[in-house]
């Protein structure tokens, strides 16, 4: 069994500034001291979104600031949020940021309000707030080089393995402990004439990178140095991950799986077609609604089986931010504390909408005795976060990063070479890294 805990180091191991002196000083707080703005707030579309937009209603009548929100598919969210950030003239006072790809970006931009100077000021923070109960690497995220705060952490993501009991069972086959085991079974539970498959995942060119590096991890590598200026994807550790993901998807995979992000994933899933899936634990919830599920008797719930080297779970971090342009920051800033507050994080976690970073949502007894998930779900989502590591480089090419890699990746499924797509690949992604090192 593993032993609940708080989420790893808490924000004490961060200095960024003195919150314990904040947290004492005398407050003269009000919920309702920006009563009559509007605030216009941009999300990527998600459950987490989800859970934030239903409770809006509360937001107005605590604050009584009026709230106008839009979401969008995230290939298309984050190119509009960058367009309207670079020309200053955003249209949003309030905008959902997803650091593993965004944050180098609005770094280099300046294009975000620093959230230090609202945090430590009393007066506009509420008590309740609770700094120290977001999870150290969470914050981190957030963070730039200059110790700026310009995003705070509101999903901390981790990917772990959803699979069907059911389907093992009737195979006599035991879940496997590394990915060596977990190709094996993958093969011996695929059954094409009765439409069963041993694994399902992204194969989609650029949403597919996240399986790949869930793979990559199983050998301690990266997918780009610690400095971010040389590329290790033609490593024969990349390759063996190439490799993995190209076996995994064209042989045990079901039909059209080339072009599967993870809705289609998540559909193959849920009908009991499939015994693995990777992904996000975010996407958790349809799984166990009987309106939506076939399997929710046999989903169960684990970590990314070990590689040969290391066992990690992919984290991909994403945030609220306030842009340095808004003309709303008192408002957008009640927003996001509460947006990012327990009452919201509990909901999230309850409903299986999204892995906020607060450790007292994850101690909670109460939570867990009355949400529909198992036990098993919140155990798997603590060693994920205790075992997490950066699903994607922190490089401000990151987008163009995945085009050009998950079209090589897309490939192998369709029978190319792995090392020879990776080679490709990384030819054609190697100037754009060193043009975006030589900008600074």
């Amino acid at each position: 069994m593993i032993r609940r805990r708080s989420l790893l180091a808490a924000s004490a191991a961060l200095p960024i500034f003195n919150i314990v002196e904040t947290a004492n000083a005398q407050s003269r707080f009000d919920w309702k001291m920006a009563r009559g703005a509007k605030i216009e707030v941009n999300f990527q579309r998600g459950p987490n979104a989800d859970v934030i937009e239903r409770n809006h209603k509360k937001f107005e009548e605590l604050t009584g600031i009026r709230v106008g929100s839009e979401q969008i598919p995230e290939q298309q969210q984050r190119p509009k949020v960058a367009l309207e950030l670079s020309t200053g003239r955003p249209t949003f006072d309030v905008v959902a940021v997803a650091l593993h790809v965004q944050k180098r970006l609005i770094e280099r931009g300046k294009w975000m309000e620093d959230l230090r100077t609202w945090i430590n000021n009393p007066n506009v923070t509420a008590p309740e707030f609770d700094y120290a109960d977001f999870a150290g690497p969470a914050l981190r995220w957030g963070t730039g080089a200059d110790g700026a705060m310009h995003t705070l952490a509101s999903n901390y993501d981790v990917w772990l393995m959803f699979w069907n009991q059911a389907i093992f069972a009737e195979k006599g086959i035991a879940f496997p402990k590394t990915m060596d085991e977990m190709l094996t079974a993958a093969r011996a539970l695929t059954d094409r004439q009765k439409g069963i498959f041993g694994m399902v995942g992204r194969g989609l060119k650029n949403a597919n990178l996240p399986l790949y590096t869930s793979l990559l991890m199983g050998q301690d590598q990266d997918t780009v140095s610690a400095d971010g200026r040389n590329l290790l994807m033609t490593t024969d550790q990349a390759v063996w991950a190439g490799e993995l993901y190209k076996r995994l998807l064209s042989e045990t995979a079901p039909p059209g799986t080339i072009g599967f992000n993870w809705m289609e994933s998540q559909t193959s899933f849920s009908q009991g077609r499939v015994a693995m899936w990777i992904d996000g634990i975010g996407f958790s919830a349809p799984l166990i609604d009987p309106t939506k599920s076939r399997i929710t008797k046999d989903i169960r719930f684990s970590p990314v089986p070990a590689g040969p080297k290391a066992q990690h779970s992919a984290t991909f971090c994403s945030g609220l931010s306030i842009p340095a342009a808004s003309k709303n920051k008192l408002a957008a800033w009640l927003y996001i504390q509460w947006a990012a507050g327990k009452d919201i994080a509990k909901e999230q976690v309850r409903l299986g909408a999204g892995t906020p970073p607060r450790a007292s949502v994850w101690q909670d007894a109460e939570i867990q005795k009355n949400s529909p998930f198992p036990k098993e779900w919140f155990e798997t989502s603590l060693a994920c976060q205790r075992m997490g590591r950066p699903g994607l480089p922190e490089i401000v090419s990151v987008t163009e990063f995945r085009d050009v890699y998950g079209v090589a990746l897309t490939n192998t499924i369709g029978g190319a070479d792995v090392r020879n797509e990776l080679v490709k690949a990384t030819e054609a992604f190697k100037p754009i890294l060193d043009r975006e090192n030589a900008a600074g």
